[in-house]
C-alpha cells in the first residue's frame, strides 16, 4: 500500500515550512499568491487530503511562537524577548515563554513540550553547547539567538567587536592597566569570545592581561573585582552589566573612585547606582526583532534559514 503523504512531506515538496502549507488549507489570506499557487499544485498532483484531526490540532495552535529563554532574570534576554512580542504581537501571534537555565537536557524537554502543543515556530536564546544534529526536525520553524549552526536560522551579537570597542576607547583614553572579568568559557558567546577578544586587544597593545572567570551574577562581579584589582588597576572590562554592578559595588566600598568600569547589555540599574560606570548596547531589542522577523519569513513564506549580527550600539 502506498504510503500516504504528510502535510510535512508536502512542505518538503514545496521547498516550504510545514506551517505555510497549513495556512495554505486554511485560506489565509496572508500567503503570497505565487506561494499558494505552488502549494495547491503540489496537493492536487498527490491528492493530499488532512485528516480532520490533524486540521483540528493545527486550528487551535495557529499563530502562536514558542520563546525559550536561558535566564527569565536576564536584563539582556528580557530586552530581546520585548522586541520579539512588540512584532509577534503585531503580527497576530500569541507567544509562550519558557526557562532552560542553560540547561541542553531542559532545551530538549521544552522543544518537545512546543511540537506537541503545534506552535509555528521557536527562538531559542542558545547560549550553551546543544544537541543541534537532534534539533533539525525543527529547522525550518526555529530561529537560535546569540549563537549560529550551520543550517539554522541565527541573530548573533557581535561579541568581538563590542569587546574592541570597549577596550579602544579606554586606550585612547590612556589607560592601560586593564583587568577583564568574564564568564566560565562553557559559555561560547558571553564567555569564551568576550574573553578571546579581551586577549587579542592585550597581545595587540602590548597589555599585560590580567583575567578571572565567574558566573553571571553581582556577586561573581563583586569577587572577581576582589581578586583582580592591584594598586596599578585603572579599568576593569566586565563581559555583562551584572558582573560590572557587582564590581562597582566593590570598588565603591575600596573608594577606587579612579578606576573605571566598563560592562555589557545596556542595564539602566549599573548607570543608576554607579553614574561613572559605562555599559555598551549589544543591540538586543533590534535583535529581538530580527529573529521575529526572520520565524515568520521562514514559517509564512518558506524563507531559508540566515545568519544575521545584531548591531552594536554604544
Amino acid at each position: 500500500m502506498e504510503k500516504k503523504l504528510t502535510i510535512l512531506d508536502i512542505a518538503r515538496l514545496c521547498g516550504v515550512g510545514k506551517s505555510t502549507v497549513s495556512r495554505v488549507l486554511n485560506r489565509d489570506p496572508r500567503v503570497k499568491e505565487e506561494t499558494r499557487v505552488r502549494v495547491e499544485q503540489v496537493i492536487d498532483q498527490h491528492g493530499f487530503t488532512p485528516c480532520k484531526s490533524a486540521r483540528a490540532m493545527r486550528s487551535q495552535s495557529q499563530r502562536v511562537v514558542g520563546i525559550i529563554v536561558s535566564r527569565l532574570d536576564s536584563g539582556s534576554e528580557n530586552q530581546a524577548v520585548r522586541g520579539m512580542l512588540e512584532t509577534l504581537y503585531g503580527e497576530g501571534y500569541d507567544a509562550v515563554l519558557m526557562e532552560s537555565k542553560f540547561s541542553p537536557a531542559k532545551v530538549e524537554e521544552h522543544l518537545a513540550v512546543l511540537e506537541r502543543r503545534g506552535v509555528d515556530g521557536i527562538i531559542l536564546f542558545a547560549f550553551n553547547d546543544l544537541d543541534y544534529a537532534a534539533m533539525s526536525p525543527y529547522r525550518d520553524k526555529l530561529v537560535l539567538v546569540a549563537r549560529e549552526a550551520p543550517g539554522f536560522s541565527s541573530v548573533c551579537f557581535d561579541d568581538e567587536g563590542a569587546i574592541r570597542t570597549m577596550m579602544g576607547g579606554l586606550l585612547a583614553d590612556g589607560v592601560r592597566e586593564i583587568a577583564y572579568l568574564g564568564v566560565d568559557e562553557a559559555d561560547l558567546t558571553t564567555g569564551a569570545r568576550r574573553r578571546d577578544a579581551y586577549l587579542s586587544c592585550c597581545a595587540e597593545h602590548g597589555l599585560t592581561p590580567r583575567l578571572a572567570l565567574g558566573d553571571l551574577s553581582h556577586q561573581s562581579g563583586y569577587r572577581l573585582a576582589a581578586e583582580l584589582l592591584t594598586p596599578a588597576t585603572r579599568a576593569l572590562v566586565c563581559a555583562s552589566d551584572t558582573l560590572a554592578i557587582g564590581a562597582a559595588k566593590y570598588l565603591q566600598e575600596q573608594g577606587r573612585s579612579e578606576v573605571r568600569v566598563t560592562g555589557l547589555g545596556n542595564n539602566p540599574l549599573l548607570g543608576f547606582l554607579f553614574p561613572n560606570a559605562q555599559s555598551l548596547d549589544l543591540g538586543y531589542k533590534g535583535a529581538g526583532v530580527q529573529a521575529a522577523r526572520q520565524l515568520l519569513g521562514q514559517i509564512e513564506s518558506g524563507h531559508p534559514p540566515q545568519a544575521t549580527i545584531a548591531p552594536s550600539l554604544t
